[in-house]
């Protein structure tokens, strides 16, 4: 969506309306990205939660042999994993605590159904602001419209004065060098 360009003279009043649309647009605008941003990363969040679940979920009861647990960089452990281990979560400010893997994976399905809660109420926030600047940026264009269509319907002064010849005195140039003319 684009904002009109406004060509034709207005008042300051109406200009002052109009940059203040435009700035209304602008600010909203990036309120929107920023939240767009924040739909992403939890988003990603989620995701990463719910591979937690099914990585927990994938050890059987009798444990594991030969697992490859992710470091980080691409790196990765060779571990078994006996059937009573447990997992180590964080369970807020950084303080982690083991727990079974039945209760590891309850942690984390109640934190994406607190996640997807969130995550609706900032989609719904996206929306709503998305409907906003659209209300905005059409105010904006019906305002230029209708300045443009009262600045149709004015009388052309300009036509007036053209009719009314005004007597211009034409100073003539000297001529080079010093000599006078009648003129001067």
């Amino acid at each position: 969506m684009t904002l009109g360009i406004v060509e034709a003279s207005m008042t300051l009043g109406d200009r002052a309306d109009l940059q203040r649309l435009a700035t209304l647009v602008e600010a909203n605008r990036e309120r929107l990205q920023a939240i767009e941003q924040q739909i992403g990363s939890l988003e990603s969040l989620r995701v990463e939660q719910t591979h937690a679940i099914e990585a927990l979920e994938a050890i059987s009861e009798d444990g594991e042999e030969g697992v490859m647990v992710p470091l980080g960089a691409g790196v990765q452990i060779i571990a078994d994993i006996p059937p009573e281990a447990g997992a180590v979560v964080d369970i807020g400010s950084r303080v982690q605590a083991e727990k079974t893997r039945e209760e590891a994976i309850d942690i984390l399905k109640s934190r994406n159904k607190e996640l997807m809660t969130l995550m609706e109420a900032v989609k719904k926030e996206y929306d709503d602001l998305e409907n906003y600047i659209v209300t905005l940026a059409n105010k904006f264009n019906d305002t230029v419209e209708h300045i443009q269509d009262e600045e149709q319907q004015e009388p052309d002064h300009t036509a007036d004065d053209e009719e009314k010849p005004t007597p211009t005195k034409a100073r003539r140039r000297r001529k080079r060098g010093t000599e006078l003319t009648l003129d001067d």
